[in-house]
This record gives C-alpha cells, structure tokens and sequence, in this order.
C-alpha cells in the first residue's frame, strides 16, 4: 500500500522512537507530529465591550504542567481549593491581552501586564474600562485598565475570596467600581486536625428516603467542616476605581451576589449550617437575601434546608425559592420558582411550579405570576410586553417555551417552541439580545413583537447557521442571512441595533476559523482576525460526512476523516473509531445529522485525530444512539442497540472499501470508555480498545447514572446487563485503560478502572492500565498529554496496525 510521503515520515520517526523507548517507565512523548499538537498555538478568548466598539483578544497560554496541577489542594464538598489562595485550584487563565477596535481603526497589546494568571476579563458597562483578576502566589488581585490614557492600576491590597464557584466580581451598574468577595482571612490561620478532637463519624437515617447520586470530594470530618467553612467565608465588599472599599454586610459563605438593575440592592446567598456528608456544597442549605447598597439586610427572601432528600430523577428540585433571580426589564424586581409537587416530577399534579415575584420595597406578599405544567427552567426578559419563560420534562425530554406579557402575565400565553430537547432540527436558535435604560442585556424586540434569533440551522444537509427575524403577530420568520457552501459561518454578535452589521466566525474544510465583519445592507465581509493554523503538518485531510443505516432500521451518522493525499487505490486502511452513546426517546431524533461537512478539520491532541499520523481513517463520532419510544426505556435495550449500532458502522466503512475490518479499533472517554468495555464484550468487531476515564460497574452508582433515572433496586438486570464489569470474562481484545489519579466526576472514580484492570487480570484478558497522577476527568498537563498520545498510538500500532489478521 503506498503511504503519502508526510505521513511516511511520521511512520519512519515513530519506529526510531519506539526503539528508543523501549523501556517502558515513566511519562513518554510520541512522535512529533503528535506532539506538536499538544503545543499548537489555542485560539484566543474573547471579550466584547458592552458598545461593541472593543474587542479584547485574551491570549491563552500552552498546557498546564505536572507541576501546575501538583500545587495545594483541600477536595471539600465536590469544590477543589487552593487553600493558600482561596480559590478554585487548577486554573488555566490568560497570558496576555489585545484590545482592537471592531472598525479596525486601532489595536494594541496591553504591555506591561503584571506577572501571573489573567481570569474574568470584562469590559465596564460604560465600556472605558477592563476589569481582571489576577492569580499569584500571594492569591487573586483585582486590576483595572482605563482605555482613555492606557493605564492600569491595582484596585487593591486585599485579596479575593473565590473558593466558592461563581462570579469573581460584578460591575456597578455607573461603572466607578465592582462589588466582590474578600478574603477574611490568612491562609496560615487555618484550622489544624487535632487527635485530641477526633472522634468518630456517625450518620443516621430518618425514615425519608435521600437517593443522592454517587458524588466525590465528599466532607467527611468535623476537620472537613472547619476547613471548608475557613476557606469559604469572605466578605462583601464595593471596590472602587479609586481603590477604596466599603464592607458590606457581616462575613459569611457567600456564594452567589447580585445588584438590581437599578443598582440599589444586593441578592445575596450564603451557606448555612449543618453541612452534609452526603451532597456537595451546591446542596447544602442557604439562606437568601436582599440587602440595600450598604449591605443592610431588607428582606429574607428564603431559608432552605438541606437538599439531601431531593426525590430522586433528573426533574425533581429543593422545595421552597428556587432560582431566584432579578427581572432583567425592571428596577428591583425578584423573580422565583417554587414546586408544587414536593420536589417531584412524579407526582401527578396539573402544575409541578410556580413562579412568583416580589418588587421593592419588598414588604408586601409575593404576587403569583404564572403556573407552569412541567419543570421550569428559565425565563428571558425583554420588556413589559414580552418574555419568554420555558418549561421541561425528563421522562419524554420535551421542553417547551412559551411568550407571555410579564406586565399581565397570565394572559396572552404563546407557544414559541414544542420540541424534544434533543431535537436540533426544530431549535429556533438563540434571541439577540440588546441593552436596556438599566444596562441589563434583555431580548431585542422591535415593534411589540419581532425578535431576532441567531443558531446552528440544523437540517438534514449539516448545519447552515442563520439570522432569522420572528413575529409573534403574524407567527411569520424571515431569513436575514445563513451561511454559504463551502463555508461555514456563525453569528458571534449583532453589532448595531438595525441588525445590519454582524460579527461572525468563519471557516472551511481548509481554512481555520477566524472573525468577520459582515454587512448585510452593502454585503460586504471584512476579515478582523488573522489566526495561524493550529495544526499545519496535517493539511490535506479529507473529510467526509457518512449516512447508513443499522439493522433495525434506525439511520446513522458519523464523520469520516482520511489520512492526506489518500485514496481507494490505495486499499483498506487500519480504523480507529470514537464515540459516544446518546440516549433518545425518538428514533427521528436519534438519526440526526450533528456537524456541517464544511467546518474546519480540527485535529486536536484530545480526540482520535492524532492517530491520522499513524495512516488510520478516522471515523469520529458515530451514532451510538440508544432509543426508547414510548413507555420503554432506552436502557432497557441498551446492549442490543449499541452492538447493531456499531455493526452498522463498521459494515459501512468494509463496504465502502475504506476499513480493512481486521483492524478496526473503538475507543472513548468517559461514557464512551463505558461504551468501549461493552462492545470488547459483547461483540467481536474490534481489534482493540481505547478507554479512558470510565465507569465500568453501575453498582457503583446505584441512584442513576447518565440518563438512567432508576436506581439499582429498581432495574437490577438493567444495570447488570449494562455493566462490562460482569462480563469481563468475555473481554477477549486487548483493552487499554487511562483515568486520572484524581477523577472527582460523578460515577467515575479512578476506582472503576482499577477494579476493571484486576477483574481482566485475574481472568487473564490482555489490558494495561495507566493512571496519571494528578488529572481528573479530563487530562490537563503537557507530560499526561504527551504520554496519552505515546500510549495510544503505540497500543494501536502494536494490535491493531502491525497485529497478525486471521
């Protein structure tokens, strides 16, 4: 088989590493080709000044370092703190900014920018200043830039507190400054374990049932308690330009802080005891406040108690205020929703919430806005005379949105959108939103009822990303503008309020991604940004996107990547594939397609792409879709369904010509590797596996997993069926696993793969187990990146490229 010739020298430096890492111990690089992925210039983030004048390009910095993720850790209530910060650990950040006005008439690099991680850059709402943390050794500083005289200035001595997730800071609403949490505290003051105080831990139940998930980082401690509660309590404070500070309020473990739009009030949250062995912190109880702009308390809007009885399902919520929040197009307006049904989805009842509003002064009774049939899960603001406020249901995964006046709520209700959520086809797409008197982002409406909506367009030939205008009079949508063959083009952002200026990024099969300006009145488009290709030892890719069918007469698709300059002469080719089950209720749903065939070829360290280097074809993503119409459950068919749907996968490469099916490889991460344990089981189509970060037993997690609603008491076979752990016997295909040391996700903890590795090994399957010290889910560091690349590529080259065929 003739190999093209960049590919040839990928092939020859491969074997010239292979000999000279013979030796199989400690952290390995692949080749280079591979490598230079890892270290591939990352497109910028992005920040938009509120007048969309400015645009700052926040430049990213290469891949963290063992030694990055390696600084101090405490794992406390599903939170990972740096205790000598008193942050979130493990952040990435920014390295630099560049500010470019949208017109093109200036760029400059903001020099002279102080040593350490850049976090949370945002423009003022007057758009004259840039806000942003800055994370040390010593902890988060707070900097401000004046784009008037290009001057930057610390905003103050003391630190930021931010070991609770959420907002940093929040600009006031005049633009002279920020309100934030400050530490209250050193991190040398912290509480030390004593022997003397340790004492047994007892937990007791009381008759209600509390099927929690199966969660990590879990306080386990008096120690834990003292340590959590001294790392996370902060105190309220208004930062002004000038530097000053004004303390608002008392300490306390604030999580959430927000002003009304009018800026006279605080909505505050904040922690309450008693803390819970059993739920991470996003359950304990809280208590929620509106306090007035000197942190004086005006009202106790709710006192929640532990979330460790939520019912169990996916719909079911905490009783009392939920999601309690400030009208958008009012001055100081709260807005919540309640359940009526006890928290539970399953309980028969017309309306399963509420939604109830309460304005300033705040001491008369919430008034009842609307009732809604299913879950609530959000409203949108525009003006008086139009919201949109949506709905869901897990058991049929429908969600529902609907148009109400929120001046009279409770008449003139119209259905915007009915539609499964899985369904990408019917997504209307996204509002454009637009800035009202109190500088609060709001739904653009233009004569009482047009809105204007941006999104992917999926249909049947890709995604066509679009511009619509929408009626609500007239229940009529114009198309303003959609994407072009061969070109792939998304609405960032609406520039003006005629709509006729678009900020969009643009790419193609062979032309990496970058901003535009589109004019839609002179249709014109002018290129902003000039990024470099991330990834040029890789041009020449094709890419193309495959439609098949499997037995039972669901269709499928997935994306089909080959090597450069390839073609069928050449014969089959070694297969890796990699994907990812999905759950449905709808078989239509289930075959949609998912990409658009003119994107850019992205070849990422992450995904299988690397292994084109190898002369692999690349089949990404192909639909694993596990369906369950009407009164049946997906999982109760679960294995059948993901056999036929990799059956039909490989069917349609041997058939095309392009698989050799002697040397197909699966691969996944995550539910994926899941997915990579079943079929080494219970099929014979592979000739290896790749599974990373997985979960293997669902005894493990026995109040649901996915989108597995039941617990294990529940559907005891299903999850039998489902778990290759009770089939390891019938794993015959070598099978390479890799998980992070420290994998706090939900269901699958590092555990998983090392009880999967001893079940393979005592039964004497053909496994290797890598575990990374330091990562968690996902992989961050540059030596487990290079070592990830170097273990797939030389598991694949050694059973399945170069491995004997029958």
């Amino acid at each position: 088989m003739r190999i093209l010739p960049g590919i040839l020298l990928a092939l020859g430096l491969m074997a010239s590493v292979q000999a000279a890492q013979a030796q199989d111990d400690g952290y390995q690089t692949p080749i280079k080709i591979m490598a230079d992925l890892v270290d591939a210039p990352q497109r910028p983030g992005v920040a938009i000044s509120k007048d969309r004048q400015w645009l700052a390009f926040l430049e990213r910095p290469g891949t963290q370092t063992l030694a990055d993720l390696a600084q101090p850790e405490e794992k406390l209530a599903g939170l990972k703190i740096n205790p000598t910060l008193f942050a979130p650990s493990r952040a990435s950040g920014y390295q630099g900014i560049k500010l470019k006005r949208l017109d093109g008439s200036q760029e400059y690099q903001l020099d002279k920018l102080p040593a350490g991680k850049i976090l949370d850059v945002s423009f003022s709402p007057d758009s004259q200043k840039l806000a942003f943390v800055l994370e040390t050794e010593q902890g988060l500083s707070l900097w401000f830039y004046h784009l008037a005289d290009r001057r930057l200035n610390q905003a103050s001595q003391r630190l930021i507190n931010a070991s609770l997730r959420g907002k940093k800071y929040r600009w006031l609403a005049d633009s002279s400054g920020v309100y934030t949490r400050l530490t209250v505290a050193k991190a040398d003051e912290r509480p030390q374990p004593s022997l003397t105080a340790t004492k047994p831990v007892i937990q007791t139940t009381d008759g209600k049932k509390a099927a929690v998930r199966t969660y990590s980082d879990l306080l386990k401690s008096p120690y834990d308690e003292a340590l959590f509660e001294f790392l996370t309590r902060s105190q309220l404070a208004r930062v002004g330009l000038d530097g000053s500070i004004q303390m608002l309020g008392q300490p306390g473990m604030i999580s959430e802080f927000d002003a009304s739009p009018d800026g006279r009030f605080l909505l505050v949250t904040q922690l309450q005891k008693p803390f819970s062995y059993m739920v991470p912190y996003s359950r304990f109880p809280e208590l929620v406040e509106v306090w007035d702009a000197q942190g004086k308390l005006v009202k106790q809007v709710a006192k929640l108690p532990s979330g460790e009885t939520i019912p169990k399902g996916f719909d079911s919520v905490r009783e009392g205020p939920r999601s309690v929040h400030w009208r958008s197009d009012t001055a100081a307006t709260l807005v919540w929703a309640e359940a009526l049904d006890g928290g539970d989805m399953s309980v028969d009842v017309p309306h399963h919430d509420a939604l109830y509003s309460l304005a300033a002064p705040f001491d008369g009774k919430p008034a009842e806005m609307l009732r809604l049939e299913r879950r609530y899960s959000g409203i949108q603001w525009g003006n008086q005379g139009l919201a949109i406020v949506s709905e869901w249901r897990f058991s049929d995964r429908m969600l529902r949105s609907w148009k109400f006046q929120p001046a009279n709520p409770k008449a003139d209700w119209v259905l915007f959108e009915e539609r499964s959520y899985n369904d990408r086809y019917k997504d209307p797409g996204d509002f454009v939103y637009t800035q009202n008197q109190y500088g609060e982002w709001v739904i653009k409406v233009e004569n009482a009822s047009q809105v204007y909506l941006t999104g992917r367009g999926a249909s049947p030939q890709g995604n066509i990303p679009f511009l619509d205008r929408f009626d609500f009079a007239t229940n009529q949508k114009q198309r303003l503008w959609q994407s072009e063959a061969p070109y792939y083009e998304q609405v960032m952002l609406v520039l003006d309020d005629k709509v006729s200026q678009l900020l969009t990024l643009r790419e193609s099969q062979t032309e990496q991604p970058n901003f535009f300006i589109r004019h839609l009145q002179k249709d014109s488009l002018t290129q902003f940004s000039h990024f470099p290709h991330p990834s040029p030892a890789f041009v020449g890719v094709t890419k193309e996107r495959i439609q098949y069918q499997r037995a039972d007469g669901v269709a499928l698709n997935g994306t089909l990547y080959l090597p450069p300059g390839y073609d069928k002469s050449q014969g089959p080719l070694p297969v890796l594939m990699w994907a990812y089950p999905r759950e449905f209720k709808d078989k239509d749903v289930a075959s949609q397609v998912k990409d658009s065939p003119f994107e850019f070829v992205r070849v990422s360290y992450w995904g299988p792409m690397p292994h084109l280097a190898q002369g692999f074809a690349i089949f990404d993503d192909p639909t694993m879709a596990i369906v369950g119409e009407g009164e049946g459950e997906p999982n109760d068919s679960f294995r059948t369904q993901l056999v036929q749907s990799a059956e039909a996968a490989v069917k349609v490469l041997v058939d095309k010509g392009i698989a050799d099916p002697q040397r197909i490889a699966i691969g996944g991460h995550s539910y994926g590797a899941f997915m990579v344990a079943n079929l080494l089981a219970h099929s014979d189509l592979f000739k290896a596996g790749i599974a990373r970060s997985g979960a293997y037993n669902r005894s493990l997690t026995p109040f649901g997993f996915q989108g597995e609603e039941r617990s294990f008491w529940e559907a005891q076979d299903v999850y039998g069926t489902m778990s290759p752990f009770f089939h390891a016997e019938k794993i015959n295909e070598p099978i390479l696993m890799l998980h992070g040391e420290d994998d706090p996700n939900s269901g699958t903890y590092p555990m998983q793969s090392e009880r999967m590795f001893a079940a393979l090994k005592g039964l004497g399957g053909n496994a290797r187990l890598v575990m990374l010290p330091h990562e968690q889910h996902g992989y961050r560091a540059r030596e487990s990146l290079l070592h990830m690349l170097w273990e797939q590529s030389q598991w694949l080259e050694t059973h399945v490229k170069t491995a004997e065929t029958e």
